[in-house]
């Protein structure tokens, strides 16, 4: 996800209370977080992903990043969505693994929506169709350029930005 895009939706009173950013970040958390992030080092990611799949739940998006977003970022977003989908299983399962299809082969537009195939309808427990449930479907992104590139943007805007300490940066 864009630095950009999930700029506009903190600052969205509405879509702000849809997402949810996992700062997977160890001991360079440290200098600065994305205000109202929730830090889940990379070290106890594997023990806490049961929680986190419970918490996050209801949330529409789920922005995982680290120092650059190039491997604990990616990482921990891929365990989190196979976590989910074995906690969850069902109809959630298989928008878990179109996700993870996106994830690790890069598709959209067209691919993605034969990728789903028919949204609207899933496969109930006892084998009948309905309606998908509100707020069962959940996109898992990445932020591009992690914490490096949110905070040479938004380092200084106090509505971003948490603790943002700049001498910390300077070598990034």
């Amino acid at each position: 996800m864009p630095t950009t895009t999930l700029s506009s939706l903190l600052l969205s009173p509405t879509a702000s209370a849809n997402i949810a950013v996992i700062d997977v970040r160890d001991s360079d958390h440290a200098g600065g977080h994305i205000r109202s992030s929730i830090h889940v080092p990379s070290s106890t990611l594997d023990h806490r992903l049961p929680e986190l799949v419970r918490t996050l739940r209801g949330k529409e998006k789920v922005v995982f990043h680290c120092a650059l977003s190039q491997q604990r970022g990616p990482g921990a977003a891929l365990r989190y969505m196979g976590e989910r989908e074995r906690m969850l299983g069902g109809a959630e399962a298989e928008k878990v693994k179109v996700d993870k299809k996106v994830a690790e082969e890069g598709l959209s537009g067209k691919d993605v929506k034969s990728a789903v195939g028919d949204k609207g309808k899933v496969e109930k427990v006892d084998g009948t169709q309905g309606e998908e449930e509100e707020g069962r479907q959940q996109e898992v992104w990445v932020l591009d350029g992690g914490f490096v590139k949110w905070q040479e943007k938004y380092g200084n805007d106090d509505r971003l930005t948490e603790d943002y300490a700049p001498d910390i940066w300077n070598d990034y």
